[in-house]
């Protein structure tokens, strides 16, 4: 069966867009959290070395799927950097609410792309897995962590942005893929 490079390469670029705009959000929440949460400093500084990992990881794919970086880099990395710019400023429990957030939104694109890779390309379904897994490890520390669940107006919102990102910088693929595999 051959390999339709479109779908790899669309999801490489969302993929390392995301990881873009999550270094930018850590890397805000690292100097922030030096007055505001220094607790989180080493979980924070731990889950942005993660993702510059999986920036790298996404990016070493392309080149064999076609694939290219997003074209709203900056978009990603401008929204992550206002984003963990207001979420430091709330403080902790924000800081929090935005991984929950950010990464439970993520995770149901990474499934698809799972579920999608697995019977097509190996080695994608490999490095998609194992980023997940570092994924789903951040949620955990950061449920496992916060101390009330205030900030849900937040992660609503947070989480409405995620998906409305992901759908445009897969020019809805994210969306198709999704039904496509409900149905299968």
């Amino acid at each position: 069966m051959a390999l339709n490079t479109s779908i790899p390469a669309r999801i490489l670029r969302v993929n390392h867009g995301g990881e873009h705009g999550a270094i930018s959000i850590y890397s805000v929440q690292i100097v922030a959290a030096r007055l505001r949460a220094p607790d989180l400093l080493p979980f924070l500084q731990e889950a942005l070395e993660h993702e510059r990992s999986h920036r790298r990881r996404f990016r070493e794919l392309m080149p064999t799927r076609d694939g290219k970086p997003c074209r709203m880099m900056w978009i990603w990395g401008v929204r992550g950097a206002v984003l963990g710019l207001v979420t430091a400023a709330l403080g902790r429990e924000a800081i929090l609410a935005c991984t929950e957030a950010v990464e439970t939104t993520v995770h149901k694109h990474l499934d698809d792309q799972i579920r999608w890779a697995e019977p097509r390309d190996s080695e994608m379904y490999r490095v998609i897995s194992d980023i997940r897994l570092e994924e789903a490890a951040h949620i955990d520390w950061a449920l496992a962590n916060r101390r009330g669940r205030g900030f849900q107006w937040l992660e609503q919102l947070i989480s409405a942005a995620t998906a409305t990102l992901i759908w445009i910088s897969t020019r809805g693929d994210s969306a198709r893929l999704g039904r496509e595999l409900a149905v299968a």
